[in-house]
């Protein structure tokens, strides 16, 4: 029985490149939650935002002419980078195998692929150097996240497409803190929805108007002891994901090897947008 050839593999690439787009949207939070940039091809490979000031209107008095208003940008950049992973298929694997082999790269490559994605982003919570809840030393309460949105309140940063991100071992002590029985609301816990809500479904879902979720690709305090991590309660301006090329899954022939290359690649870049726009919120675990 002859071997798979590229032109038999190439037959699967659609399928590949399916399944691989599928997983990292499945798995990937971040790219729903920041604002999403597009840099097509030949455009070069920074991506540079505007940014305008929040400008006050002035009471004018009648037959007054108004007074010039100097308007001065900023610009927040980033550049597009690649990022990818390869294995070389034997054709004996293929042959060999109960399962689709080629289906099973596609998903574990595209899983790899939204890790990283989500580690890019997330690695910009360090940031977020203005507004700075907790500490290596702060175990989480609720108190700290509902202080962490009204700076952002009180800095006039709108309060829709708020959303808070989370180590599982720091959502799990605002979760114990939350359904802690007999404690008092914003010293340690208070029965309602919310706390039923982390019971039943062990999640917190939404708190204080805000969606909270958790990801165990939050990064680690650089070189803080194990346990303290950085998360970030911020706004979908406040930082930005730049896509030149979305995932893609290429095969090449090595016929010396008796197998095919197969490479799954993408083109992206992640940035601060609105620094005043997050909040750094670093916490230690207590498991």
């Amino acid at each position: 029985m002859a071997g798979s050839t590229s032109v038999t593999l190439n037959d699967l690439l659609p399928t590949i490149v399916q399944e691989a787009l599928f997983v990292a949207n499945e798995r990937s939070i971040m790219r729903g939650l920041v604002k999403n940039y597009n840099l097509a091809p030949t455009q070069g490979k920074t991506i540079q935002v505007p940014i305008f000031p929040v400008q006050t209107a002035a009471t004018l008095t009648e037959g007054d002419d108004f007074s010039n208003t100097a308007v001065s940008t900023d610009v927040a950049t980033f550049n597009i980078g690649q990022v990818g992973l390869m294995t070389m298929v034997t054709d004996l694997a293929v042959n060999a195998s109960a399962s689709n082999v080629i289906n099973d790269l596609g998903q574990l490559f595209g899983n790899a692929i939204a890790k990283k994605i989500d580690q890019d982003l997330m690695s910009n919570f360090t940031g977020f150097t203005t507004n700075v809840i907790g500490s290596s030393s702060t175990t989480i309460t609720a108190a700290l996240v509902m202080q962490g949105i009204t700076k952002l309140k009180a800095a006039g940063v709108p309060t829709d497409g708020l959303a808070c991100v989370l180590h599982p071992n720091i959502a799990y002590d605002l979760k114990a803190a939350l359904t802690n029985q007999g404690a008092v609301a914003f010293t340690g816990g208070a029965y309602g929805a919310v706390a039923n809500q982390a019971m039943m479904d062990g999640y917190v879902g939404t708190l204080f108007g805000m969606m909270v979720f958790e990801s165990s690709n939050a990064p680690l305090v650089s070189g803080g002891a194990a346990g303290d991590y950085v998360g970030a309660i911020f706004h979908r301006d406040a930082l930005g994901f730049g896509l030149m090329r979305d995932i893609q899954i290429e095969t090449q022939r090595r016929a010396r090897a008796i197998g095919t290359d197969v490479v799954a690649s993408a083109m992206y870049g992640s940035g601060v947008v609105y620094e005043g726009y997050g909040v750094n919120a670093t916490f230690d675990s207590t498991i």
